[in-house]
């Protein structure tokens, strides 16, 4: 398992609804190999996108004559789901992350590939394919909308500088 960024606007295009899981497979492997530049036959196998199904991180079979592969898929999109929704770093939801399934070597006895089994190693796998991919927080930034009387804007200021907050606009209201 290999984890990569995804390439710039992926990200957003996925949250934005542009590529989704419930797209047509065809639809959705033209979008990714025109505007993002990946391969076709790949951008057809997207097993998955998390968090909660919709998410901008997504899974990728790269895995080529794999003996019982479908038989986990469902423990493995189980473990990314839970792995995505906690992150791995500050246990935080990921994003914009595509986890690259390169080879998996499973136990020829179906007892050894259930659900048990399968889903807390695959949220290992998906955690150290992260931490080997130098992986990076990002800052969260709100945009805020802040109604005060005009006696109050030299605390808002300050407070604002402290957070490394900007003000992008002051406007006055009359008769407010």
């Amino acid at each position: 398992m290999e984890a990569r960024p995804l390439e710039d606007g992926l990200a957003e295009a996925i949250d934005e609804g542009t590529i989704g899981p419930r797209d047509d497979p065809k639809n959705r492997s033209k979008i990714l190999s025109e505007q993002y530049g990946w391969d076709k036959d790949l951008a057809k196998k997207i097993w998955c996108f998390g968090p909660e199904t919709t998410g901008p991180n997504m899974v990728v079979d790269m895995c080529k004559g794999v003996q019982y592969l479908n038989e986990i898929k469902d423990s493995v999109v189980a473990g990314f789901q839970w792995a995505s929704k906690e992150g791995v770093l500050s246990e935080e939801n990921m994003r914009g992350i595509c986890f690259e399934a390169c080879d998996v070597v499973l136990h020829t006895d179906a007892i050894h590939r259930g659900g048990g089994q399968i889903i807390p190693t695959a949220r290992r796998v998906f955690y150290a394919s992260q931490l080997t991919a130098k992986p990076r927080l990002l800052e969260p930034v709100y945009m805020v909308e802040i109604q005060a009387p005009e006696q109050a804007l030299g605390g808002i200021y300050s407070v604002l500088n402290q957070k490394r907050g900007h003000v992008f606009e002051e406007m006055q209201r009359p008769g407010t």
